[in-house]
């Protein structure tokens, strides 16, 4: 099968999208952006192409038999298969951690192998439908619990905790740079036929499934075309002809999400992005932030940094304001005396939060104004900020108020819209 990819190398995660030649989106990948943006690309890629194969597996197994339930079915077979992956990088991790500790270190190892032990027989639960958690990348799974584990073995066992979080910071970024590569097959295999022998609710003829899987797993991923963008893009190896700007590829993007776009609003971690597109996606017209990083997402994780909070807590906080509070800065530079000082003042941090939210949008209300405006058609907000509740909140109240009743767009997968507009790039170049 032939396969177009996009790739978006963010500030902050790398995102990949595979479409097929009808542009039906196969699979899609996440993972941390680091330093090495190549790497950080074929860990996307690789993501993308595990949501390929279970999306092949869905088409299978719903020509073979009618299935209630199957939603359930395929949430819960992709967390097995990630729970698998996460213990193979766990494992790796106790590996690598071990290979840094000093000769006569017995105590310090013993500390380290009771920390991973403890980890590996909560991992599970990790992974259940009714887990919560913070964060899907294993760096942040991981570490907060080697923190968390570590600071109690080490207190029970009387070593130094600072020891233990060193092997841990020494380790990480070579564990996250190779992620679990063989046997994906085995993990599809072993997870279907755990779902479908523990789970009665499941009625459906294993063979069968088998029958479907085999067929997905045996489907040839023809890389055909890759297209790269973003922040990092040029960082790629890839020649000329195959980077587009990330202007181009999220106009682009969010026309083929939503085709009546006119204006695309886009905040991502390093930089807020207004954009008019016409009636094929084509853009018209952007506007963009100055080199500061001032509201966009790398300031909200200062802020949650700062309040000891996580990213995704940030918006749900703010949603419970009962009071306007007037930010006077959105500066990376500046945020944390400015919260520190209102803090002091007694300000509540959901009202803190609230006003800080208030003042990303009103600066990217700015920018869409520079850009043209809201004049007609939708408009679509993307890149992981439309992931907020907050700042939804704040961008559809002064939508209204600047611009009347407007449709405003907001996918729960707008992350990958830059990625989405790369891999129809990708497409076009070899089907147009």
């Amino acid at each position: 099968m032939k396969c177009y990819i996009g790739i978006d190398l963010g500030s902050t995660t790398t995102k990949a999208v595979l479409m097929d030649d009808k542009a039906d989106i196969l699979g899609r990948g996440i993972t941390n952006s680091r330093s090495n943006y190549e790497t950080a690309a074929a860990v996307a890629k690789q993501e993308a192409r595990l949501g390929a194969r279970l999306t092949l597996f869905r088409r299978g197994l719903t020509e073979l038999t009618e299935l209630e339930g199957i939603d359930v079915l395929m949430a819960d077979l992709e967390r097995s298969i990630r729970c698998e992956q996460f213990t193979e990088q766990l494992q790796d991790l106790h590996d690598t951690c071990a290979s840094h500790i000093s000769d006569g270190a017995d105590d310090i190892k013993e500390a380290l192998d009771e920390v991973f032990v403890l980890l590996a027989e909560e991992s599970p639960a990790l992974f259940t439908r009714e887990a919560k958690r913070k964060s899907d990348f294993f760096r942040d799974i991981a570490g907060s619990r080697v923190m968390k584990l570590g600071e109690q073995v080490a207190k029970k066992r009387g070593v130094s905790f600072d020891t233990l979080l060193n092997l841990y910071d020494k380790s990480i970024i070579d564990v996250e740079n190779r992620p679990p590569e063989g046997g994906l097959s085995e993990k599809f295999r072993a997870g279907l036929h755990r779902l479908l022998e523990g789970s009665p609710e499941f009625e459906i003829d294993e063979e069968l499934a088998q029958i479907a899987l085999s067929k997905a797993l045996d489907v040839e991923l023809e890389e055909t075309y890759v297209v790269g963008t973003g922040y990092g893009r040029v960082t790629l190896p890839f020649p000329k002809e195959h980077i587009r700007s990330e202007i181009l590829c999220h106009g682009l993007g969010a026309h083929l999400m939503y085709p009546h776009t006119r204006t695309v609003l886009d905040i991502g971690g390093q930089d807020t992005k207004a954009i008019q597109v016409d009636a094929e996606g084509i853009v018209e017209n952007f506007q963009m932030n100055d080199r500061c990083a001032a509201g966009c997402g790398r300031y909200l994780g200062y802020i949650a940094d700062e309040m000891n909070m996580g990213l995704h807590e940030l918006g749900p906080m703010a949603m419970k304001s009962t009071k306007n509070v007037r930010i006077n800065s959105t500066c990376t530079v500046f945020a944390g005396a400015e919260l520190r000082d209102r803090l002091a003042l007694g300000e509540k941090r959901e009202d803190i939060l609230a006003g800080l939210h208030r003042a990303i949008i009103l600066r990217a209300m700015s920018i869409i104004s520079r850009s043209g405006g809201i004049s007609e058609g939708e408009f679509t907000f993307t890149g992981g900020v439309a992931n907020n509740g907050a700042a939804v909140k704040e961008l559809k109240k002064l939508v209204n108020e600047n611009y009347g009743e407007v449709t405003i767009n907001i996918d729960p997968t707008s992350i990958y819209t830059g990625a989405l507009g790369a891999a129809e790039f990708a497409r076009r170049a070899v089907i147009h």
